[in-house]
């Protein structure tokens, strides 16, 4: 990529797009402009353009394969894989399109590509509806979507990418279309859950849900050595009784305020206060050194997780999905790993394990429905650490990678190699970009003819290659 192609492209975008603002490195905002949430992602584009219309978009991807500069999309630039940032290119920032349209005659949401979830949630709480969102509300709505999406509804309603009804994508060769199951039906089944390999999404419609009550949640913090056995034996029941009203996640982390390993449980019941506290009873009988649990709207219930994962310093997402029941001697052996980590890379105390533990029955459906396969009964382990220092990358990353093989040899373990086999990872929590054929599984050939119809230059090239086993 010559740089004076670069200098080229600004000028005709800047000449070109009328409705967008057009930064390079000498311009203000671009510093700002190029922030990620893990700094380990940040890159220095050659340009920055913030569309605010589909013809914009367009014509930003016309002009960027006319130049021969290369491409990025970023919406809430959570990512950690480095899909949405580039080195010297262009990147096409969705930050500027964040209007969120509630349609009551439907429920259904008009949700623009540079929304995060927090935009969603609060359009839509004033009507008393809700969606399915990522469990951290400054998450982007476009990167969660494409790629599967888990939420505080899933017991109740599934993932995120199935109440997608429509997306407007900007295509590689500019055009401006709508997938849906009435058009481009084809397009429609790859998006849902390859989207970034195929173009723009401009926007998308979700089905919402009625959400009239408020609901009860809240954090308990307990000593790790102490607590650890009983919080996952509850857990294990926890999703094995419920009706998909109620959830948790468990984080395996060293708060600030403690001087070992901790056992944070982030508590969820779509329900009466009374139901809920005799659900989380035995928690709640355990003593916790912080109870935060409440009545609250749910249009607060995303923002619960946010403070630990806020922007700034270096961290990653890596997934890897387990079975229930979960053995709680197995965790204890993760709690050892994590100290590990702690003991041989400086500031990395914030890193967290995070164990889902949300029930599937909604979630299970053909994996061809759609080209997001993950459909099993299964949830997901989130190894996520945290580091400030750019020379511990390397270190850190084989951790994870580490880490992620011993909780997959448990998998194997419980379930026996076939069955192990056969379970993909989830893409969006997969920082380490697998083999696609672990994320897509058997829809991979389909999604490598799809990208030869829409995109045979490859131009939207910055996350799996979509190419069929030999």
């Amino acid at each position: 990529m010559a740089a004076s192609n670069v200098t080229a492209l600004a000028a005709r975008l800047r000449s070109t797009l009328k409705n967008s603002t057009v930064l390079t490195p000498d311009s203000e905002g671009y510093a700002q402009a190029i922030i990620r949430w893990s700094d380990e992602m940040e890159k220095r584009a050659g340009i920055v353009v913030y569309p605010q219309t589909a013809e914009d978009i367009s014509t930003a991807v016309l002009l960027s394969k006319e130049f021969s500069v290369p491409l990025a999309v970023c919406g809430g630039k959570h990512g950690s894989s480095g899909a949405a940032s580039i080195e010297g290119g262009l990147q096409i920032d969705m930050g500027h399109m964040r209007n969120v349209s509630i349609d009551l005659s439907n429920n259904t949401a008009k949700v623009q590509g540079g929304c995060i979830w927090k935009d969603v949630d609060e359009a839509a709480a004033p009507h008393k509806l809700a969606m399915i969102g990522g469990t951290i509300n400054h998450t982007g709505v476009g990167g969660l979507t494409l790629g599967g999406g888990y939420g505080w509804l899933t017991g109740r309603h599934g993932l995120t990418i199935d109440e997608v009804r429509a997306v407007t994508m900007v295509l590689a060769d500019g055009r401006i279309v709508t997938a849906s199951s009435d058009e481009n039906q084809d397009l429609f089944w790859a998006v849902r859950g390859a989207g970034h390999c195929f173009g723009v999404a401009v926007d998308f419609t979700f089905q919402l849900h009625p959400q009239e009550n408020p609901v009860w949640s809240g954090q308990m913090v307990f000593p790790a050595s102490q607590a650890l056995t009983t919080v996952v034996n509850f857990a294990n029941n926890l999703v094995a009784t419920t009706d998909g009203a109620s959830a948790m996640v468990m984080g395996i982390t060293q708060p600030p305020f403690m001087q070992e390993p901790a056992v944070v449980t982030t508590v969820f019941h779509d329900g009466p206060e009374d139901e809920a506290r005799e659900i989380f009873k035995p928690l709640l009988e355990l003593n916790p050194k912080i109870n935060t649990t409440k009545v609250r709207p749910y249009v607060e219930q995303n923002s619960l997780m946010n403070g630990p994962v806020d922007y700034g310093n270096r961290k990653l997402a890596k997934g890897v999905p387990y079975t229930l029941p979960l053995d709680p001697n197995f965790v204890h052996s993760l709690v050892g790993e994590l100290q590990k980590l702690h003991a041989q890379v400086e500031g990395s105390t914030k890193s967290i394990m995070l164990f889902e533990f949300f029930h599937m029955g909604k979630v299970l459906k053909p994996w061809q429905d759609m080209a997001h396969a993950i459909r099993g009964d299964h949830n997901q382990v989130m190894i996520g650490p945290f580091w400030v220092k750019g020379e511990d990358d390397a270190t850190v990353r084989s951790w994870a990678a580490s880490t992620a093989a011993a909780i997959r040899g448990e998998l194997e373990r419980v379930n026996g190699k076939e069955v192990a086999d056969s379970i993909g990872e989830y893409g969006n929590y997969d920082a380490l970009l697998v083999d696609p054929r672990r994320i897509f599984g058997k829809n991979l050939p389909r999604l490598a003819e799809l990208k030869q119809k829409f995109d045979p230059e490859n131009v939207f090239n910055r996350s799996y290659p979509l190419v069929a086993a030999p």
